[in-house]
């Protein structure tokens, strides 16, 4: 098992479908969407006057989104993805600003606000012994140093200090409350082993509290 250090590293992202299709030129044609895609940020609007976007990326950490060649873009709530070619991506101010084939001026650019951006998993930068991706944790089992159950990670957030474990309870048979959660730092002190091998974390947290 890994264990988690101080230098721990989490980033959220999130899953998103696995195929689509697209009209082009008045014709419908099948594309297929990697499985391994990963929503990393959204473009919030044009950047200049040559047509560059500006996106915000969901992790501080936003090198997936400049070591891409190959964006896929979707509006909120459409199935449909479109593969776009990256030509150039930089850091600025907290977001990233970027070339896009095809987008040409600033009215085309601003016409991608709102849109989604995903790029591969494959694309991601390797993480140290000890880091993680947010992605990898959801889902993942918890127990106890007692060997207690306590549920399944259901999402993480960020209090500003450090990452949030949010678990969701086993529901109780005949009840029709929703399930109960916990929430658990993710630092050294609660969080002893991720084993993403067997998908369980260990954390020392008792159910009472």
């Amino acid at each position: 098992m890994s264990t988690l250090n101080t230098a721990t590293t989490v980033t959220p992202v999130a899953a998103v479908a696995k195929s689509a299709e697209t009209t082009q030129s008045g014709v419908t044609t099948s594309v297929v969407i990697p499985a391994d895609l990963i929503m990393v940020g959204y473009i919030t609007g044009a950047y200049g006057l040559q047509g560059w976007v500006r996106i915000k990326p969901y992790s501080p950490d936003a090198d997936a989104l400049l070591n891409a060649k190959k964006w896929w873009l979707g509006k909120p709530n459409v199935a449909d993805l479109q593969d776009i070619e990256m030509m150039q991506a930089k850091n600025h101010s907290g977001d990233i600003v970027a070339r896009l084939v095809g987008i040409v001026g600033r009215e085309a650019a601003e016409a991608l606000k709102g849109t989604a951006v995903h790029v591969r998993r494959s694309h991601f930068p390797a993480l140290e012994d000890g880091e993680f991706y947010w992605i990898d944790l959801i889902g993942l089992s918890v127990e106890n140093l007692q060997g207690e159950q306590l549920g399944v990670v259901a999402d993480l957030m960020d209090n500003g200090a450090h990452p949030i474990l949010r678990i969701t309870l086993p529901a109780v048979a005949g009840q029709d409350k929703a399930a109960p959660e916990l929430l658990v730092p993710f630092v050294d002190q609660f969080v002893k082993t991720v084993d993403q091998k067997i998908k369980k974390i260990t954390v020392d947290w008792g159910l009472d509290y």
